[in-house]
């Protein structure tokens, strides 16, 4: 067991973004958004961006691509039919308008992109639907956000203002497609060098990067919905006994399941809740270990206020995928209060009040710990780390770097226009006469 560093580095602009940049306010208005997101806004738990663009649509039209995935997982994977099945179901969907005010969309493509014909059968698949759409809804020349590099191809059809591309994880390290390694790195190259500024998710693909126009997207947290506690507990868990250790989010190949049976095993006086998709590569057995399928935002905090300790148990560094991850339930962990006890993630190695564990030994030393030594000291310092940086916050950000991208870009093109026409008017006054 040991504890995070006591201070938090932040780095938040690198070069090659317009000088001037202001964060304060945000200036994004009247723009026409199209994200192609990572995720499946149907069925995964929120992701920052879908938190943002949830701001971003107050002033915006706002349209989100459904994931068009990275590929399929091995036919052998115990995922492979539910994952399809899932997939096809949200095709109903198809076109969707949410609550606060955007647009959500699930493109009917095929998962195909190690081979020419399946990349153009998707492109053609995707032009046609997205131009449609975007017909439908008034959206033109709009601002691309892409957070998945399997749309490389997609994103110049649409006539794009201006490109972002979002780089949340170690995409060539992913564990759940057969889709090559090298197919995803010359997609993600291809990105990297269209977009007029990179954004990363995570601190160390952000520092290993050479990009130049590259911005550091801090993971932030909906504060006030996780640090107020709800007034009553969620039925479905009220019944489990404490302590009770809590994980929300996805369950699949990132666990630690070792751990996991063997914490189970050694401290049955502990109950272990996790709430959220579990992938059938989850095999985990045991009286004090509780599943509950994935639940809708609004109704977490009900969950988390049975939970008396917030944990994270990722296979260690051994995966480069979850060494890479910023993951944003941690810093919604540090916003309850809770003691928060996580595998060792770059992330957040120097992030105070947070505790990492190697082995089964120190996770259980570390539970111990924190069990016996809680105090309100503890957890206000756990709070007062993420309460200046919420999603309100970042959505002012991503706001005013995309307002001071487009002025640069529309002061480029009249530099060059006004280059063009001084030009002209000197080559008219040099015409010799008649």
């Amino acid at each position: 067991m040991y504890f995070s560093g006591s201070t938090s580095t932040r780095v938040q602009l690198e070069e090659g973004l317009p000088n001037g940049t202001q964060f304060e306010t945000n200036s994004l208005r009247g723009e026409s958004i199209v994200c192609f997101g990572g995720e499946n806004w149907w069925y995964h738990h929120p992701h920052s961006k879908n938190h943002i663009l949830k701001r971003l649509a107050k002033q915006n039209q706002v349209l989100f691509v459904n994931s068009i995935t990275m590929g399929l997982p091995s036919i052998s994977n115990p995922d492979f039919l539910p994952k399809v099945r899932r997939k096809l179901k949200t095709y109903l969907y198809w076109l969707r308008k949410v609550p606060e005010g955007l647009w959500v969309m699930t493109p009917i493509n095929v998962p195909f992109y190690g081979s020419r014909l399946g990349r153009f059968m998707n492109w053609l698949l995707l032009l046609l639907q997205l131009r449609l759409v975007m017909l439908i809804l008034n959206l033109r020349k709009p601002i691309i956000w892409v957070a998945i590099p399997t749309a490389a191809d997609i994103v110049d059809a649409l006539d794009p203002k201006l490109v972002l591309y979002q780089v949340s994880d170690k995409y060539d390290a992913n564990e759940d497609s057969t889709l090559s390694p090298v197919v995803i790195r010359e997609l993600d190259r291809r990105l990297r060098a269209r977009a007029a500024v990179v954004l990363y998710s995570g601190r160390k693909l952000f520092e290993e990067s050479d990009v130049k126009h590259r911005f550091f997207l801090e993971q932030a947290v909906d504060f006030d919905h996780f640090a107020i506690p709800a007034e009553s507990t969620a039925p479905e868990v009220v019944g489990i006994p404490h302590p009770v250790l809590g994980y929300f989010g996805a369950m699949d190949h990132v666990m630690d399941q070792e751990l996991i049976k063997e914490v189970a095993d050694r401290r049955p006086e502990w109950h272990w809740l996790f709430i959220g998709a579990k992938s059938n590569l989850v095999q985990i057995n045991a009286p004090n270990v509780h599943f509950v399928s994935a639940k809708p935002y609004a109704e977490m905090p009900r969950y988390i206020r049975h939970i008396d300790v917030c944990v994270q148990p990722w296979r260690g560094s051994e995966s480069r995928w979850t060494s890479y991850g910023s993951s944003i339930k941690v810093r919604e962990y540090m916003a309850t209060g809770k003691p928060v006890i996580i595998s060792p993630l770059y992330e957040y190695m120097q992030t105070p009040g947070i505790v990492f564990f190697n082995n089964a030994d120190e996770f259980i030393e570390a539970v111990e710990y924190v069990l016996a030594n809680d105090t309100a000291a503890a957890r206000e310092l756990r709070q007062s780390v993420v309460r200046d940086g919420t999603l309100d916050v970042r959505a002012r950000q991503v706001g005013a770097l995309i307002s001071s991208l487009l002025a640069a870009d529309n002061e480029k093109r009249l530099s060059v226009s006004r280059g063009h026409c001084k030009s002209r008017n000197m080559s008219n006054q040099t015409q010799p006469s008649d």
